[in-house]
C-alpha cells in the first residue's frame, strides 16, 4: 500500500515552482506509478478540445491515445467531475480496453487554479477491486495541491 503522506512530500519538494503543466503530470505520473505494486498502469488524459481527451504522460505500457467524454472510465470521470472506482472494468458498460491485463481502475479529476478540468488521472491495475475510496481522497489531494495551487 502507498504511503501517502510520504509521497505527498515528495511530490511537493519535486513540483515546488513549476508550473508548467506536462512537466508536472510527468513527474506525477513517475511518482505515483512507483509508489505502489497495485498500479500496474498511471498516466494522465488531457482535455485538448471539448469533449475530448488526449494521452498525455504516463507509465507502464501503451494507452490508448484518444477518449472521448462519452466512453470509458475516463469519459465518465471527465463528464461528471467525479472520482471513479472500477472494481470490475468487464462490468463497467462502455469500458474502453485499452490493456487486457487490466482489472480494475480508478480514474480522478485534475483540476486547474480556476477550477476548470484540465485533465483526469487514469490509474489501472491487473488486481481485481485493487482501490479503494482512502486511495481516491489522498491521490485526489494530491491533484488539487499540484494542479489547483495559485500560479504566479
Amino acid at each position: 500500500m502507498t504511503d501517502y503522506p510520504a509521497l505527498a512530500a515528495r511530490i511537493a519538494a519535486l513540483t515546488e515552482g513549476e508550473d508548467d503543466q506536462i512537466a508536472l503530470m510527468a513527474t506525477l505520473a513517475c511518482e505515483i506509478h512507483h509508489s505502489d505494486a497495485r498500479f500496474d498502469w498511471t498516466g494522465f488524459y488531457r482535455v485538448t478540445a471539448p469533449e475530448m481527451l488526449k494521452i498525455g504522460p504516463y507509465q507502464g505500457g501503451h494507452g490508448c491515445l484518444v477518449i472521448p467524454f462519452s466512453r470509458g472510465v475516463c469519459g465518465a470521470c471527465a463528464r461528471s467531475g467525479a472520482a471513479q472506482i472500477v472494481d470490475d472494468v468487464d462490468a463497467f458498460p462502455g469500458h474502453i480496453a485499452c490493456a487486457s491485463s487490466t482489472r480494475s481502475e480508478l480514474v480522478l479529476p485534475v483540476r486547474d487554479s480556476s477550477g476548470a478540468l484540465i485533465a483526469v488521472l487514469d490509474i489501472d491495475s491487473d488486481q481485481p477491486a485493487a482501490f479503494t475510496r482512502k486511495d481516491a481522497q489522498a491521490l485526489q489531494a494530491i491533484l488539487d495541491a499540484v494542479f489547483a495551487r495559485p500560479t504566479g
